[in-house]
């Protein structure tokens, strides 16, 4: 499931940069509320894309005065996740071959 959760990261950041929890509920709003990414999942993703050089981040003040770390997409991460969709539907596509045939 890791491949597929980095996949949902990369596409929730893909419109503008949003902190962990900001994530988790557009994962969750987007999927018709069947995925519910836990933070304990979610985390370890962020840090290793962080790494990898796909997203990058900085600590932004909230509404409340709380601070959170905010995350987006590198032009690197654009790219990887401009591959990876187009793997995605191929993969998605073949799968459905087999289950339909």
């Amino acid at each position: 499931m890791r491949g597929a959760l980095d996949l949902l990261v990369l596409k929730t950041l893909a419109p503008a940069p949003l902190h962990g929890y900001g994530i988790a509920q557009r994962i969750l709003i987007t999927s018709r509320e069947v995925l519910d990414v836990q933070q304990g999942s979610l985390d370890p993703a962020l840090h290793r894309l962080e790494r990898k050089g796909l997203l990058s981040s900085e600590w932004k003040e909230l509404e409340n005065g709380r601070m959170a770390k905010f995350y987006a997409l590198t032009a690197f991460g654009q790219q990887q996740l401009a591959d990876e969709l187009e793997q995605w539907r191929n993969y998605s596509r073949a799968i459905g071959w087999v289950l339909e045939g």
